[in-house]
């Protein structure tokens, strides 16, 4: 288990893809469970599998298939994962954030998180879409903060402040997309656990006391690499089921995959619409 990757690991990787293609991609994107599609989207893509590169986790959940995808979007050159790297998975933190190390070392300076999330405010429906405004970092709190370890000096500091982790005018620019596009916006801050167990009822009912709108297992310790390094950040959650603040219903990872047939097309324009601001 790898606790810490050198900077020469890290261009050992960020090498590795230059070797594969030429471009320089300004953006990157990670999509979430169910999610994946967008990547199909681009246009003159290069496509290249985690396990093509050094040191690169595989993902093993499904609906994330495991591939980096480097191509054209509405105007802009883009590096998408599809597919994450899950602490739940059995890797450290620095192996679930390499994929944000090596895109700072590639010289992306924006980044788009989107996941599937589960709903806690009570408000939310399966199918909706979330415009992530703020976080609360339950694995950081709980000593498994991304930045633990030495710090890269050459890419941040030490104690980086998280008060604007996503970034205002991205934010702003989605809200107008949204409109533009009539689609329904949900804005809240999302949860970050470990899993892979579902919420239960209590857990629920805690997060929402705690200020919660989404809960799900990954994207807080992506942005908190993300910010350290300086990216701009956009978040974005498909709000895969209703709240089960009484435990009358089950939760499964099917329904996730489900949910993201509808969402899928409401994160395309989204993503499409902001980009050529960023």
């Amino acid at each position: 288990m790898v606790m810490h990757f050198s900077i020469d690991q890290l261009d050992e990787v960020a090498a590795a893809i230059r070797v594969r293609t030429g471009r320089k991609p300004q953006v990157g994107i990670i999509l979430g469970s169910g999610l994946s599609g967008l990547a199909e989207a681009a246009v003159s893509s290069v496509v290249i599998p985690f396990d093509a590169l050094p040191h690169f986790p595989a993902s093993t959940v499904v609906g994330h298939p495991g591939r980096l995808v480097l191509g054209d979007l509405a105007g802009r050159s883009v590096l998408f994962m599809q597919g994450r790297i899950h602490f739940y998975e059995g890797y450290t933190m620095a192996e679930v954030t390499l994929p944000i190390r090596v895109m700072q070392r590639l010289g992306i300076q924006s980044l788009i998180v989107t996941n599937a999330a589960g709903a806690v405010n009570p408000a939310f429906s399966a199918g909706d879409v979330m415009l992530i405004t703020d976080h609360i970092n339950f694995l950081g709190m709980m000593g498994q903060n991304p930045l633990m370890g030495p710090n890269y000096d050459e890419i941040g500091p030490r104690f980086p402040d998280m008060s604007q982790a996503y970034d205002r005018l991205l934010s702003d620019a989605t809200r107008q997309v949204a409109q533009k596009e009539e689609i329904t916006l949900r804005e809240g801050i999302y949860a970050g656990l470990s899993g892979p167990s579902f919420e239960g009822p209590a857990d629920l009912r805690f997060l929402r006391l705690a200020g919660a709108d989404a809960v799900g297992m990954s994207t807080v310790h992506e942005v908190v690499v993300a910010r350290h390094g300086s990216m701009r950040v956009l978040g974005i959650s498909g709000i895969s089921n209703k709240a089960n603040l009484d435990g009358s219903t089950i939760t499964t990872h099917e329904e996730v995959i489900e949910a993201g047939k509808i969402i899928g097309p409401k994160m395309e324009k989204l993503i499409t619409g902001v980009l050529p601001q960023m």
